[in-house]
């Protein structure tokens, strides 16, 4: 009766449906010496389960990493660049600011930069204008959409 029980046991533990005390039951069972030889392949699982729980870990485990980042490097990193900057922007460019002393020639020069900004911004409208047939195009998909309502209405079943 014993056997059948713990055979019983078995299949509800390879289903997931023991309870804790059924599973002590089997604990108990294949831990002591005398097991039926058919289930004797069961044996090192539950030994291995008793092992198990008397196992402790007890090194620390750090549950935060210390971190020392020197923020004073950065800063100097910084103050280099800058400098760097500083030095090789005023050496490229030099003193020279693209200014005129006479009023006249700054006008005529401005004229003409915008002169050019405007061709250039009529060709690239000009470019666009099929953006036009395109509005053309979807209106009459809109008339399509209105005969292919219709014909569904005409040939509904």
């Amino acid at each position: 009766m014993v056997l059948d029980n713990i055979e019983k046991l078995l299949e509800k533990y390879e289903n997931g449906e023991t309870s804790l005390k059924e599973e002590q039951q089997l604990k108990h069972y294949f831990t002591q010496g005398t097991v039926a030889p058919h289930l004797e392949m069961y044996k090192p699982m539950f030994e291995y389960f008793l092992v198990n729980k008397q196992e402790r870990f007890t090194k620390d485990v750090p549950l935060k990493t210390k971190r020392n980042f020197n923020y004073k490097w950065i800063s100097v990193a910084a103050v280099a660049v800058l400098m760097l900057g500083f030095y090789f922007g005023t050496s490229i460019y030099g003193s020279d600011l693209g200014t005129y002393e006479d009023p006249q020639l700054a006008f005529n020069e401005f004229s003409k930069s915008m002169e050019m900004i405007s061709e250039k911004f009529n060709t690239g409208a000009s470019t666009v204008s099929y953006l036009n047939e395109v509005n053309k195009g979807t209106s009459t998909l809109g008339y399509l959409n209105e005969i292919e309502n219709a014909t569904s209405i005409i040939f509904k079943n």
